[in-house]
Order: structure tokens, then C-alpha cells, then sequence
């Protein structure tokens, strides 16, 4: 084992004109030097809501006022709260301005960095305390139970300067396996730690190394898989935009513990700024001898490169996914053989999500024993999941693995709103199935999951309320499903579109008792005999629906009624005759010209009550939504 002295001449001798002790100082003295450093979030939620106008609103106002060298505007990436964005964090204070508006900026230059006087009504209200003083982000419910790891950096650096990320303990851990482990020190490493893939069914990371490792073959591939095509989910492109480094890191250190050469980051081109701030990044690794020939000066060598994908859901598997790397219509391959023998160009390659590789760095820098004193006894660590639907608090969060249902939906999630129940969670996205509220005290987990006929896919969860109805949530998935199919197997081209023909009639109420049955029946069909993972999770939202709402699927068949008020074929629109006073503010919001007027005139009013004409309705709600009266019902 090197001493620390030594390790250091290493890297400052490899890095040449950018030593990690130069990244460090440069972070110091950006402390040191300047009053603020003023960090706005640069992820996608934030920049569609112009966060980037904020940037540039903020440095005229700070020139404008002559500060300078006194404040430090960053656009960062995601800091997870993404329900409150555009997002601006002021230090050393730590004032968490939430929705912001590039009006707003002048007066928090003026009153903030000028004066020294935060504009409280503007931030956080929960980092507020009574007396009026700035509470810390982890003492808030959306943080205080959040583990970072994949995320550290994400909300914390500019992902667009590698001194910073280097500041920040970057490539430590690459100079520490080039250095002082053997690649079979590196992979007893990550197989120690529990790691499991955090794309899909958690296949052991340790392993998949293991296999590809010992296979013989001029050149080996790293894969990242930066897909990411669950209705949701948007885990990998957060880290990619906020910590591009890591993931560059991460799949030089697989291939050096593989024996690879080359990688491809594999990332779906609707991810513009993902895709722009990971090839900076590449570029910043290989000026910096990071990437590229003999890193480190230990004669290892590794480059990668980015792949565009089209946005084809089965590509996020991961022989499709090669498949279309190498320019060809990706379809998924027979195995075996597994990629681990006969993988991208027929070679060995291992492939993991990014969210995977983003653990990587920290379990070599802090030891397998660190991470895996975190989460369950099968599913080490933490895991990220995209809160979206019908959650107070929409966003990123990054927690322990065997965190119930309950602490992420009522606790860090902030509950449902407008006072609905809780009523069921979509873990997996169209590969995934449901938790209901009698399963809120689940503690989420691989095992669990699969157990409940469910999985963590990536790590989208979608919240519903009581006004969701299951059969069309099951029905939303699956013709996505039956869409994204590459259609190379029967049971998932044919098979899932008769599927979503018999949930088609459940839906317009002409399904039959025998159809649940024969649903049942054709889902396990499908998930038996389909090629690739796709079509053999495709049923997954189906089948957990019908375990655990049942009642549901037979209200649609025998009472021809949706529950839930959703399903358009089984809804009547009417009108209260008593209720309504005439006003005629229905009538001019509906799109149909459905809505007329009667010559009824309701005892104590003294217009005209109005009515639906049932077979010009369209069903769009629009009529209950501008009655303030409530005299528009549906059932």
C-alpha cells in the first residue's frame, strides 16, 4: 500500500497540468474570496422553467451593483425538490429560494447579496423556522431522511468543470485502482459491497464483472445504459446532468477491472443537455489525461464515446441496446450467449445504468463495508427514485434501500394532495407492477418487490390517488408496451395487443367475467415465452392490478361503472336541474355544444336550467370544472 505521500506525487505527476491538489486549492479559494456562491439549478425541470434566464438576470444585476469578486453564480444540476423549481441556493446561509422568477432577482441582489438580508417570503417555507432564522435543507421532511451517493455531487458542482468535480474527491478512486488494486482487487471490491444493477431486475454488479472478466479477446467493451424510456423516470438523466464525471470515472475503473478498452455511454438523444454536459465532460477527462492512453502513467488504456439512441423503449435492453450501437435496428439477441461472452461487436462487454456506475467511485474511495451498512440484507445501499403523479412533492430522492412505501409517500413525498387518500403506487413503469395502500408499511427493496409481483426497474414511482382508476393505469402501460414492441417474438407482437383488446372492452364495459380469466391465463403465456425482458414483464401491470384490484376489473364487467370516474365509455355527465341556476357557464366551455337549454326553471332561481345532450357529449369534464355551483355530476 502506498503512503499518501506517495499516491499524491503519482496523480500530480499523471494529471500534469491539472493535479487534484490544484482542483482543491481552486475550490478553496473560491470559498475564501468570494461573500456568496449562488448555486441555480441547470437541470431539465429548472431550465424549462427558465433557470438559465435567471443566470444571466443575475450576473447583470451583480455587475450592475459591482459584485464581482464577491459572488460566485454556478448553474449546477438537479437538487431533487423538483416540484419547487426554478431552484436558487445562496451560501453561506443556505437560503433555498424556491420558484423563482427573473423578476424576482433584483430584489434579492438588492436585499440579499447587497444588504445581507434574505428575502424570506421567497424562500423554502419549510427551511423557515418560527423565529424567522434559515433552517438547514437536511432538517426538512424532503431531505433529512436522504442518503447521497449516486446523487453527491448533483445540485453541489458546476457539472461543467472537471476542477470541481475533482475538488470533490474526482478520480480519486480511478488513481487508487490504477495505483494500489489488482482488477480482481477491484471486482472482489464491488461483489463485497452488495451492489446490484439499479436498471432492472438487480442482477449482482460484482458478478457481471466476474464473467466478463476472464473471457480472452483482443477488445473488451464497457457499456453504460443511459435509456432510461419508463414513462417518469428521469433518475439517469439527472445524474448525467448534474455529475457527467462520475459516470467517466466509474466505467474507466469497469474497464480496468474487465480488461476494456473502449466504452459506449448509450443515452436517448431527448436528453439534449445530458448529452452536451457528458461529451464537455469527455472532453475535459481526455485534456486532462483522464481518458485516452496510459492513464495515470500505469500503461492502462480506456476512451469511450456517446451513442444517440432513437428513443426506442426496447433499446433499454441491453442486447438491443448493442445491437443499435453497432448500427443496426435494435432488437433484442437469443441468450445465451450473455454479453459477458458474446456481447457488443461479438465481444465481451459489460453493461450496467447509470445510476450503477455512479455508486462506483464512493464504494472504492470509502470500502465495500460502507455501503453495504447501508439498506436490507439482500439490497445494499441506496436507491433513487423519481416521485411523480399525484405526490405533493414531485422530484428526485435518494434513500436508503428498505425504506417503506409510507416514510417516501406521506414523509418525504409531503402526501397527496387536495386531501385525496392514497391509493396505490407504479414502481417499474410498464415493466412494474402496483402497491396498494394496504401495503404501505412494505419496506421497498429488490426481494420484497418482486415478491409483492412488482420489480425496481430504474426507479420511476408513480404516486395515485383515489381518482385513479387501475384498469386504465394498467391499460396506459400496456399500449405502451404493445407500442415500443420491436415485434421480432410472437407472444409479445401478437400477444400484447390481444391482451390490450381484452382490457379495451373491460374499459367500454363489454368485457365478461371470463375475460379476467383468460387475461390471467395469456399474461403468463407472454412473460414464459417472450424473448427478451420487454415482452416477459410487458403482463407485470396487469397481473398486479387484477391481485390487488380485482374488485375494480369486475365493477367495469358486471356493473358497467369505473369506479374511479375515469374510464370515458362508462361515464354519464348530467346536470342537477335543481342546482343549477342557468348562468350558461357550462354550456360556453364545452367543446361539443353538448349543453342546451331547457325551459325548466328551478324553484328560487329565475334563468332556464341547462341539460346534456348524451349523444353529442364527449366526456371531457370541461362542464364540471367551470360549474361553481356543483351541479354537474359524473357517474
Amino acid at each position: 500500500m502506498k503512503s499518501v505521500a506517495e499516491l499524491n506525487a503519482v496523480r500530480a505527476k499523471s494529471l500534469k497540468s491539472i493535479v487534484l491538489r490544484k482542483g482543491a486549492e481552486a475550490m478553496a479559494n473560491v470559498q475564501s474570496d468570494c461573500k456568496y456562491n449562488v448555486l441555480v439549478c441547470g437541470g431539465t425541470g429548472c431550465t424549462s422553467s427558465h433557470s438559465e434566464q435567471i443566470v444571466e438576470k443575475l450576473n447583470s444585476e451583480i455587475a450592475a451593483n459591482g459584485l464581482e469578486k464577491d459572488v460566485k453564480v454556478v448553474l449546477t444540476g438537479c437538487f431533487g425538490l423538483c416540484a419547487l423549481g426554478p431552484i436558487m441556493i445562496v451560501y453561506p446561509e443556505g437560503c433555498f429560494y424556491s420558484m423563482v422568477d427573473v423578476n424576482n432577482i433584483p430584489r434579492i441582489v438588492k436585499e440579499h447579496l447587497v444588504e445581507g438580508k434574505p428575502v424570506t417570503e421567497l424562500l423554502y417555507k419549510e427551511t423557515v423556522a418560527e423565529d424567522g432564522s434559515i433552517k438547514a435543507l437536511d432538517e426538512t421532511d424532503f431531505y433529512k431522511k436522504q442518503i447521497r451517493v449516486a446523487l453527491r455531487n448533483c445540485g453541489v458542482i458546476d457539472p461543467e468543470d472537471i476542477n470541481e468535480y475533482i475538488a470533490n474527491d474526482g478520480y480519486l478512486a480511478l488513481a487508487k485502482v490504477l495505483t494500489e488494486m489488482t482488477p480482481d482487487d477491484v471486482i472482489k471490491c464491488v461483489s463485497d459491497s452488495g451492489l446490484r444493477g439499479r436498471g432492472g431486475g438487480g442482477f449482482p454488479t460484482g458478478r457481471k464483472w466476474a464473467l466478463t472478466a476472464p473471457n480472452k479477446a483482443p477488445q473488451k467493451y464497457v457499456v453504460c445504459n443511459a435509456d432510461e424510456g419508463d414513462p417518469g423516470a428521469f433518475m439517469d438523466r439527472s445524474v448525467l446532468e448534474g455529475d457527467p464525471h462520475c459516470v467517466i470515472e466509474a466505467m474507466a475503473i469497469a474497464g480496468y477491472a474487465i480488461g476494456a478498452t473502449l466504452g459506449y455511454v448509450y443515452v436517448r438523444a431527448e436528453y439534449p443537455i445530458a448529452v452536451r454536459r457528458l461529451q464537455i465532460a469527455i472532453d475535459q477527462a481526455r485534456e486532462a489525461g483522464l481518458l485516452g492512453k496510459n492513464i495515470f502513467g500505469s500503461g492502462f488504456d480506456f476512451d469511450m464515446e456517446i451513442r444517440l439512441g432513437a428513443g426506442a423503449f426496447v433499446c433499454g435492453e441491453e442486447t438491443a441496446l448493442m445491437t443499435s450501437i453497432e448500427g443496426n435496428r435494435g432488437e433484442p439477441r437469443p441468450r445465451p450467449p450473455y454479453p459477458a461472452v458474446k456481447g457488443l461487436y461479438n465481444s465481451p462487454t459489460t453493461e450496467n445504468n447509470v445510476e450503477t456506475f455512479a455508486n462506483i467511485p464512493q464504494i472504492i474511495l470509502r470500502g465495500p463495508e460502507w455501503f453495504a451498512s447501508m439498506g436490507t440484507e439482500k439490497s445494499k445501499g441506496t436507491k433513487v427514485f423519481a416521485l411523480g403523479g399525484k405526490i405533493e412533492h414531485t422530484g428526485l430522492v435518494e434513500i436508503p434501500m428498505g425504506t417503506t412505501l409510507r416514510e417516501i409517500i406521506e414523509e418525504i413525498g409531503g402526501g397527496i394532495p387536495n386531501g385525496k387518500k392514497f391509493k396505490a403506487a407504479q414502481t417499474g413503469g410498464p415493466s412494474g407492477g402496483c402497491i396498494p395502500a394496504s401495503l404501505m408499511d412494505t419496506e421497498v427493496d429488490y426481494d420484497n418487490l418482486v415478491a409483492m409481483g412488482c420489480m425496481m426497474g430504474s426507479g420511476g414511482l408513480i404516486v395515485m390517488d383515489e381518482d385513479s382508476c387501475m384498469v386504465d393505469m394498467a391499460k396506459f402501460f400496456l399500449e405502451f408496451t404493445v407500442d415500443e414492441s420491436c415485434g421480432k417474438c410472437t407472444p409479445c407482437r401478437v400477444g400484447t395487443k390481444r391482451l390490450l383488446e381484452m382490457l379495451d372492452k373491460i374499459t367500454q364495459g363489454k368485457g365478461t367475467l371470463e375475460d379476467l380469466d383468460k387475461m390471467e391465463e395469456l399474461c403468463n403465456y407472454i412473460k414464459a415465452n417472450s424473448l427478451c425482458g420487454l415482452g416477459q414483464t410487458a403482463p407485470n401491470p396487469v397481473l398486479a392490478t387484477l391481485k390487488f384490484f380485482r374488485d375494480e376489473y369486475v365493477a367495469h364487467v358486471t356493473d358497467k361503472k369505473c369506479p374511479a370516474g375515469v374510464c370515458k365509455d362508462l361515464l354519464t355527465f348530467t346536470i342537477d336541474k335543481e342546482k343549477c341556476i342557468g348562468c350558461g357557464m357550462c354550456a360556453r366551455s364545452c367543446p361539443a355544444n353538448a349543453i342546451v337549454k331547457t325551459d325548466y326553471v328551478a324553484p328560487g332561481h329565475k334563468l332556464p336550467s341547462y341539460e346534456i345532450d348524451a349523444s353529442k357529449c364527449v366526456k371531457c369534464g370541461a362542464c364540471i370544472g367551470t360549474c361553481k355551483f356543483k351541479a354537474i355530476s359524473k357517474k
